[in-house]
């Protein structure tokens, strides 16, 4: 099938190098001209585990081509995809102007009989206004669906080839059947290609990412609640966790959750409720629990100091809003290294993959460390913010061995205080309980 997609930011980059990797003949189309001709040059603008060499591959046999042209792009396409940016405006809502642009400048190449599929995220009723701004442009007959994206950064691949279930809104069974058709060779396991409303495709994506939201924001308050109680979170987790109407899934208590997603689309859906005259009372305490959890190591490190860290030399491990990707968008991470700087504590901080776009983030006010031991030296105290593998299983002698004091605050629960008590640490994690050494504060 010959497929467009409009836009090559993460979503639409990794939908056309899939669909391409399937044997569709697929063009990316961008505005910027500088990204498409990196992208020819197989220079990949995102870290996603897998994607750089299906990219190439797909380059090199040719089922996979970039531009700038509409009309290259357009004309010939059976399929197109609008998987464009929707950030979020000042008042929480989303920002449509970039899918309004697309449809616009699609409308005059499309041909007769053309599906017309929105993939990016979108409040309800978006489909039906870019229906109308394409059919404003165009006399031909033009099909339209919704096809929200459920991909997880650092496992987008595998999200997409391997999907729980594929989401599709549309008007008529005909559009329907194109669309299995296309992602037919992604569901041979017998995982179900679900055809409603657009509008019900449209709420369906966000209704999955507030859910998921919720969980988190709900294990991080009980974890809190966990610490002045004397309770244990890990405990409480296993113990409900068991309950099969509740599992394990997203109930890892930590210091909030972060990502070009979540925070965004809670945000989006308050806003959509506020526009129908409703109080998103539980999802705006999702948000606001978040946001709260974010302050929660700095809280941890000001109370072990006894007041503002000023003068302390803190390392920070981990960057990313998680593991498997560069993407510091809303991370737990630039919140933390904010609040030290304005402390006025001494920032060293290391991240595997997301280090240059923290420092473009936050500049020279953080030494910005190569090797991950380097932010023990000299360290009053160290935070662990992303979970990454590399920092599972640790040198923990040589890592105190470099350290003023053995202090690690530990935003993911990694290790177990009871060894970390025993090779000499004083260790605070999430919900669990403390570790002092005698002698200490």
């Amino acid at each position: 099938m010959k497929v467009s997609i409009i836009g090559t930011g993460y979503v639409g980059l990794v939908t056309g190098t899939c669909l391409a990797e399937s044997g569709n003949t697929v063009i990316c189309i961008d505005v910027d001209a500088e990204k498409v001709d990196s992208l020819r040059r197989i220079e990949i603008p995102i870290y996603e585990p897998g994607l750089s060499e299906l990219v190439e591959r797909n380059v090199r046999n040719g089922n996979l081509t970039f531009t700038t042209d509409y009309n290259e792009g357009i004309s010939a396409a059976e399929v197109i995809f609008i998987c464009v940016g929707t950030p979020q405006r000042d008042d929480g809502s989303a920002e449509l102007g970039s899918v309004r642009s697309a449809a616009e400048q699609m409308a005059q190449y499309l041909a007769d009989g053309a599906i017309v599929v929105v993939k990016s995220t979108v409040p309800v009723g978006t489909n039906r206004q870019v229906a109308e701004w394409i059919l404003a442009g165009t006399d031909r007959e033009i099909h339209f669906a919704s096809n929200p994206e459920f991909l997880k950064e650092g496992a987008a691949i595998d999200d997409f080839t391997k999907p729980d279930r594929v989401v599709v809104g549309v008007n008529d069974s005909g559009t329907a059947d194109r669309l299995e058709e296309l992602y037919r060779p992604f569901l041979r396991t017998e995982r179900p290609f679900l055809t409603m409303s657009i509008e019900s495709a449209e709420m369906t994506k966000y209704a999955a990412n507030c859910m998921l939201a919720a969980r988190i924001s709900f294990i991080n308050e009980i974890a809190n609640l966990c610490e002045r109680v004397g309770a244990n979170v890990d405990e409480v987790r296993r113990g409900i966790g068991h309950d099969q109407r509740i599992g394990f899934a997203f109930l890892f208590p930590g210091v909030g959750y972060g990502g070009s997603c979540f925070p965004k689309d809670v945000r989006a859906l308050i806003s959509v409720a506020e526009r129908q005259g409703m109080t998103a009372r539980l999802l705006r305490s999702i948000d606001q629990v978040n946001d709260e959890q974010k302050q929660v190591l700095f809280d941890k490190i000001t109370d072990w100091f006894g007041g503002a860290p000023a003068d302390r030399t803190i390392g920070v491990w981990g960057l990313s809003f998680k593991p498997r990707t560069d993407d510091i968008r809303e991370a737990p991470s630039i919140v933390l290294l904010n609040s030290l700087v304005a402390a006025g504590a001494r920032v060293r901080a290391y991240d595997p993959v997301a280090m240059e776009n923290a420092r473009r983030e936050l500049g020279d006010q953080i030494t910005w460390c190569k090797r991950k031991y380097d932010v023990f030296e000299d360290a009053d105290a160290v935070a662990i913010v992303t979970e990454w593998n590399e920092f599972r299983n640790p040198d923990f002698a040589y890592m105190k061995s470099l350290m003023r004091h053995p202090v690690i605050f530990d935003g993911r629960n990694l290790y177990e205080p009871r060894r970390m008590r025993e090779l000499g640490f004083d260790y605070f994690g999430i919900g669990r309980y403390a570790t002092r050494q005698k002698g200490t504060v």
